[in-house]
Formats: C-alpha cells, structure tokens, sequence
C-alpha cells in the first residue's frame, strides 16, 4: 500500500472514530437521568454503608425513595435521629427519629446449655447453631458467635437487621433498643422435649404469664412471647422463670 493509501485509511479510521465518541457523548447527555438537587442533599445526609437495612438497595435508593414520598424520611436505622433530622431540614419538614431497633438472638443454647448428639452438635432443632452466617452479614462487627452461640454487641448493633435475614433457623429478630425483658428461646416444643434438648429453653409452663400483672406475657405456639408495648420492665417474669429462659 503506498503512502497516499496509508494516510486515507488513518483519516477514515480517525473520522469515524471521532464520530463514535460525538454520538456518544451527545447519547449520554440525552439519556442521562437527571437527579434532582434535593434528591442529592437527602443522599449526603444519609451514612453511605448500604446495609439494605431500610428496606432498599443502598444509600441511593433510599435518597430516591425519600424523595419521592415512597419512604419515611427516618427510615434509615444507622443514621438514626441524626439522619433523620438533617433530612428533615432538606425536605422543611419536621421528622421524628425512628424507633431505635437491636438484634436479639432468641436463644440461650450455648455450650453450657444445649444438649449434643454424638458428634458434638446440638439436637435442638430450633435454637441458634452457631453457623456464623450472621457474623460474616454484619458490616459494624456486632455480632459474633462465642461459644456456639450467636452473640449480639448492643454498643454496636444499629438495627439493620442483615444477621436477622441470614439467620437459617430466623432465631434472630429486632427488637426495640429499650426492650426490657425478652424471651430468649424459641424451642416451639412443649414440658420435656424442650428441656431434654436445651437446660434454658422455655417449657410453656405458663408460670411467667401468671405472674405478669401487665398482662404482657402470652404462650404462642409452646413457647412464652412478651409484649413490649406492655411490658413494665419489673422483671417478675424472668424471677419465676424455672429455666431462666428470659432476660
């Protein structure tokens, strides 16, 4: 190919190349999506771990979401008050933070508590096995699991509940930050077969019930559930307790 060729060809390829990048350029100006300032401001007050523990994909989802009035502008569980308030600013309302949550591991089965088989796992069939799955969801590094049971750090748990959705027995749920007594246990088996498997799981005797003068307590499918909402928090409930399944 002479040079006269050579030349050509660098001028077709340099055209069409130049070209390309002019429709391209003017494609993305035409099918950006455009993001309203608001909508940003919201997403800066927000803490940017997108833990999912509102409910949406990330930090931006929510902002959008907000935005739009599909969420509450205190949704998000780790920003908390702080959040919810400087959103409230951006949008020139008034928001009230959002009941603070906590992980609670409905299960007392540690080591020294939980009945094994022979090759040294637990037989219970409902508590916490200490599988870690919890542990490695966590992105604050509240939850750990020591001796075969999950443990949860209050001081760092911010309630976003990813252990909760990893948990493969669902022994974990959120609970307010404030509760006071809770039962630790969610052996659905009633008398001796829940006490021939763990030596703290509820037995559904009822005793806790009796003497709640709240009327907080009730017995939902062989094991004891308390009502927060009702609960005075006087701790007569985990006295009576013979297997000390509440705390």
């Amino acid at each position: 190919m002479d040079i006269g060729g050579i030349i050509s060809a660098t001028l077709v390829v340099g055209i069409t190349g130049l070209v390309i990048g002019l429709l391209l350029g003017l494609a993305g100006t035409f099918f950006a999506v455009k993001v309203d300032e608001k909508e940003q401001q919201i997403r800066k007050c927000l803490p940017g771990n997108n833990c999912g523990g509102c409910g949406y994909a990330g930090c931006d989802a929510l902002a959008h979401a907000i935005f739009t009035g599909e969420a509450q502008a205190n949704a998000c569980p780790v920003g908390g008050a702080a959040a919810a308030e400087q959103i409230g600013k951006v949008l020139g309302v008034e928001v009230k933070a959002a009941e603070q949550r906590k992980a609670f591991v409905r299960c007392k089965g540690s080591l020294d508590y939980a009945v094994l088989n022979e090759k040294g796992r637990k037989i219970c069939k409902y508590g916490c096995i200490g599988c870690g799955l919890c542990e490695k969801e966590c992105k604050f590094d509240a939850i750990r699991v020591e001796n075969h049971l999950a443990v949860v750090d209050e001081e760092k748990c911010v309630g976003c509940g990813q252990c909760a959705e990893a948990c493969p027995r669902h022994v974990i749920s959120l609970v307010p930050k404030l509760a006071g007594h809770i039962v630790a246990c969610s052996n659905l088996d009633k008398g001796k077969e829940a006490k021939a498997v763990c030596r703290a799981a509820c037995i559904s005797c009822g005793a806790c019930a009796k003497v709640c003068l709240a009327g907080a307590i009730s017995l939902e499918s062989g094991v004891a559930r308390i009502d927060e909402t009702k609960c005075t928090g006087c701790g007569a409930c985990a006295e009576k307790c013979p297997m000390k399944a509440i705390v």
